[in-house]
């Protein structure tokens, strides 16, 4: 092995640039390959725009959020969105690629990303491709590891938002809702939601009954208490209802844009029980800024675990954390299905043994 490559694919996510460093800096100290980083993810190995990486490109990054490859979660190889005769058309451009692997002399790639993201390196290792995956979302919604990276910085982005809100909300006398991120999964609304104190807790795998919801805001008044605070993913939905859509982006590899339940559930609030209610949509705030230290370090654990993957000669799986343990499972089960918080979880019978309401 002289030579690997490392590629960012899907949204940004803080500790994307640990991650980097870490692949780079073990790679090189550890065994003296040169590591070549592909430029926008998938749509650099597609195009073949790279960056050498060497120790001097990966010095002081471990702190910055973002990424300095640059990332897209519009480019999958498989799928590519080509110009033919002034006309934009799908094309598999998978071959091209693996050709331009072939022509670097890259004998191996890491790829960083999410659900998708292993969707396509898993395509790619069935191609022949060598290829070791890291787990990265705010998400955590990928199965077969504790914890991606960027979740514990996104819910602490998102309880801080919460801690503000607090002092709002109970000056105002009103009813405050957040809406935070997830895709269908409630990770990052239950546990930022239990770390801030919110009164009421709205996930995806529990749908909801907008009259529990009035009810507990109702509950509380009569117990003296003014206002309330209410976390709502962005893939939460009313039983019986459905998901809110922002809007549609066909040529990604998740279509569906969610958002837009946080203003659909202050209506329903304000006409059910008549309060004064506002929406605040974190929205990419939860993707930017400096990892926590938790992330760096896990991180830092992911890229050196993934070039020592490498090294066994293990490709096509994943890099996964098994408490307190750095492991590796296939990409196949890392992609089988979404982990979605189970109802029964532990921390959801906490919330609810201390009075916060799932509208259920």
């Amino acid at each position: 092995m002289k030579r690997i490559g490392v590629l960012t694919g899907g949204g940004d996510c803080p500790g994307l640039n640990a991650v980097i460093r870490a692949v780079t800096k073990s790679a090189i100290n550890l065994y003296g390959w040169e590591v070549i980083g592909f430029e926008d993810g998938f749509k650099g190995l597609v195009e073949n725009t790279y960056r050498v990486l060497d120790l001097a490109a990966v010095s002081g990054i471990i702190h910055r959020g973002g990424t300095i490859l640059g990332t897209t979660n519009r480019d999958n190889p498989f799928n590519y969105l080509v110009e033919e005769n002034g006309q934009k058309v799908f094309r598999d451009m998978s071959a091209q690629a693996i050709k331009n692997l072939e022509n670097l002399g890259i004998e191996a790639l890491v790829v960083i990303g999410g659900d998708g993201s292993l969707h396509i390196a898993y395509n790619l290792f069935k191609q022949g491709v060598k290829v070791v995956g890291v787990p990265k979302t705010i998400d955590n919604d990928i199965s077969g590891t504790d914890v991606t990276f960027g979740f514990d910085t996104a819910v602490a982005t998102a309880t801080g938002a919460l801690d503000k809100l607090h002092t709002t909300a109970e000056s105002h006398h009103r009813v405050m809702i957040l809406e935070v991120m997830g895709r269908y999964a409630g990770w990052i609304a239950l546990e930022a939601g239990v770390a801030g104190g919110a009164d009421v807790i709205l996930i995806p795998e529990i749908p909801y009954h907008i009259e529990n919801v009035a009810q507990t805001i109702a509950k509380r008044e009569a117990t003296g208490k003014k206002f309330s605070i209410i976390v709502v993913a962005e893939g939460a939905r009313e039983e019986g209802g459905d998901l809110v859509v922002q809007r549609l982006v066909p040529e990604s590899h998740d279509p569906i844009r969610l958002g837009g339940i946080g203003n659909k559930l202050a209506e329903d609030i304000e006409r059910l029980t008549g309060r004064e209610t506002r929406v605040t949509v974190l929205g990419h705030l939860q993707r930017g800024g400096s990892p926590t230290a938790f992330d760096r370090i896990l991180s830092t654990r992911y890229g050196v675990a993934a070039v020592d993957t490498i090294a066994a000669g293990n490709f096509g799986s994943m890099v996964s954390l098994r408490t307190p343990f750095v492991t590796t499972i296939t990409l196949q089960e890392a992609i089988g299905e979404l982990k979605k918080v189970p109802v029964d979880h532990d921390l959801v019978q906490a919330a609810k043994a201390v009075g916060i309401s799932f509208g259920d």
